[in-house]
C-alpha cells in the first residue's frame, strides 16, 4: 500500500473553488467513510481548512484511489469534475509525506508559520479515527506530522516573523480607519478563529470589544476571557452599527452579513467609516459590501496578498531544514519497519533449529554436566547470531534504497519463510504535484 494527497489549496485555486470544496466535519466524515468503503482506499483522513481541502489516503492502487478520491470530492461538493482537476495537485509516497510535514509546520499556510494548523490536523485525525478510517499507515504519519509541527515551533524563530491573517488584518484596518486603541470592534463567532481574533484585539488594546454568536453562553465565555461584552445574535444588527471594525469567522454556511444588512448599519453609523476582515470560508461577508460608501472589506485573498510579501526567508529555510532531516528519518524508520516481519520470521526460524538441536544434544548425551551444556548452548547462539547479523542489516540498508521487498522475497524463498505481502500498490506515477 501507498501513501497519497490529493488536494487543492490557497497555492492552486481560487477562493471561490475553495468556497465550495470547503467541509465541514461532518461531511470531512462522509467523505472519508465514503473512501474506505470503496475498493482502492484502505484508509483515509480529510484536512479542510480556510486555505486547503485535502485527501491523505493509504491507497491499495494509485490510479484507483485518485480517481476514487475525485469522484468522491465531486460528488460530496457538487464541484465539476473538470474545473476540480485543473486546480489540483497529487503527492505520492516521500512527496506524501514531505507535504504532510510542510502543512503541519505551517511552511504551506496563507500565513506562513501560523500554529492553528496543527489543531485543524489533529481534529481531522481524531474524526478518522472515530470512524475507522485512519489506521495504522495514517495514525503514523499524522502523528509523527504533529510532532515535527511542534518541533517546528518549539526550536526555531517561525514564531517570530509568523504573521496570522488577524494580525495581518488589523494592520489593514489600523491603516484605514487609525489606531486600534480608538476603535470598537465587533468579533462574529466564538469558534477557534474568532477566539484569536478577540484575543489578539484585546491584547493589542481595543476601545471596546463586542462578541455576538449564535450560542449566547459560548460568547460570554470568550468576553470574559478578553474583557469584552457578548450580545445575542438577535443584536447583530445593532452591534453592527457600534463597530468601526468587523472581524467575522463563523461555521455558517450562507452568509452572516448581506448587503441590506451592512447597508442598514452605514446609515445608523451616519456613514463613519468602517472595515470589514471576513476570515470565514465559505464567506460570512457579502463581497458587495465593499460597495458601499466608507465601507473596506478583505477577504481571505485579499489577506493572503499582504502576506505573501512579508515572509522571512531565513526562518522560513529553517523550517524547511528541518523538515527535510525529519521525511528522511520517517522513511528509513518506515522502510525497515516493512522488512521487519521477513527479519523477525527467519530469527524466529534460526531460533527454532537452534532449540531442535539443542533438545537431540541433550537426548545423545543426558550425562553431560550444565557448565558445559551451557557452553554449547551459548556457542550455538553465537553462531546463529554472527551468521544472521550481516543479512539483517543488509535487508534494511536496501528496504532504505527501495530494494527491500527484493531482498525480504528472496530470503523467504532461500529460507522457506512463507510468502511475504503481496505488493499492492502500482508503479509511481510518472508526473507528482499536479494531476496525473
Amino acid at each position: 500500500m501507498s501513501l497519497v494527497v490529493l488536494g487543492l489549496s490557497h497555492h492552486t485555486a481560487p477562493l471561490p473553488l475553495l468556497e465550495a470544496m470547503s467541509l465541514d466535519g461532518d461531511h470531512r466524515s462522509a467523505l472519508a467513510s465514503r473512501l474506505t468503503a470503496g475498493e482502492n482506499v484502505a484508509e483515509s483522513v480529510v484536512v479542510s481548512t480556510c486555505n486547503r481541502t485535502e485527501v491523505y489516503a493509504d491507497a491499495l492502487t494509485f490510479h484507483g484511489a485518485v480517481t476514487e478520491i475525485v469522484e468522491s470530492l465531486t460528488a460530496q461538493t457538487g464541484v465539476d469534475p473538470d474545473e476540480l482537476r485543473e486546480h489540483l495537485y497529487v503527492h505520492y509516497e516521500d512527496r506524501a509525506v514531505a507535504h504532510a510535514f510542510t502543512v503541519a509546520c505551517g511552511l504551506d499556510s496563507m500565513a506562513v508559520g501560523e500554529a492553528q494548523i496543527l489543531g485543524q490536523m489533529r481534529t481531522s485525525l481524531r474524526e478518522a479515527q472515530r470512524g475507522g478510517q485512519a489506521g495504522p499507515a495514517l495514525n503514523a504519519l499524522f502523528q509523527q506530522a504533529l510532532r515535527v509541527g511542534k518541533r517546528a515551533h518549539a526550536e526555531t524563530g517561525i514564531d517570530a516573523v509568523s504573521v496570522s491573517l488577524v494580525e495581518a488584518g488589523l494592520a489593514r484596518a489600523e491603516a484605514e480607519l487609525g489606531p486600534l486603541a480608538e476603535l470598537s470592534v465587533l468579533v462574529v463567532g466564538a469558534g477557534g478563529m474568532s477566539s484569536l481574533a478577540a484575543t489578539t484585539v484585546a491584547r493589542r488594546g481595543a476601545a471596546r470589544l463586542t462578541i455576538v454568536n449564535r450560542t449566547l453562553s459560548r460568547g460570554r465565555r470568550l468576553a470574559e476571557r478578553t474583557g469584552g461584552v457578548a450580545r445575542p445574535l438577535g443584536e447583530l444588527d445593532a452591534a453592527l452599527a457600534d463597530a468601526d471594525l468587523v472581524i467575522s469567522c463563523t461555521g455558517s454556511t450562507g452568509l452572516v452579513v448581506d448587503l441590506p444588512t451592512a447597508a442598514d448599519a452605514q446609515v445608523a453609523r451616519s456613514g463613519r467609516p468602517q472595515s470589514y476582515l471576513d476570515l470565514a470560508l465559505p464567506r460570512d461577508v457579502a463581497p458587495e459590501v465593499a460597495s458601499l460608501t466608507g465601507v473596506r472589506v478583505a477577504g481571505l485573498d485579499v489577506l493572503g496578498d499582504d502576506l505573501s510579501a512579508g515572509q522571512a526567508s531565513a526562518q522560513v529555510q529553517e523550517v524547511a531544514d528541518l523538515v527535510i532531516g525529519e521525511v528522511a528519518a520517517y522513511l528509513t524508520s518506515r522502510a525497515a519497519e516493512s522488512v521487519a516481519p521477513t527479519v523477525a520470521a527467519l530469527r524466529s526460524a534460526a531460533a527454532e533449529v537452534v532449540a531442535s538441536e539443542l533438545a537431540r544434544l541433550d537426548q545423545r548425551l543426558p550425562d553431560l554436566d550444565e557448565a558445559t551444556r551451557a557452553e554449547v548452548q551459548l556457542a550455538a547462539h553465537r553462531i546463529v547470531e554472527k551468521l544472521l547479523h550481516r543479512p539483517t542489516v543488509r535487508v534494511k540498508e536496501l528496504a532504505v534504497g527501495g530494494q527491500g521487498d527484493d531482498y525480504a522475497r528472496a530470503l523467504r524463498e532461500l529460507f522457506d519463510l512463507g510468502p511475504g505481502e503481496a505488493a499492492t500498490s502500482s508503479a509511481v506515477p510518472p508526473r507528482q504535484g499536479g494531476m496525473p
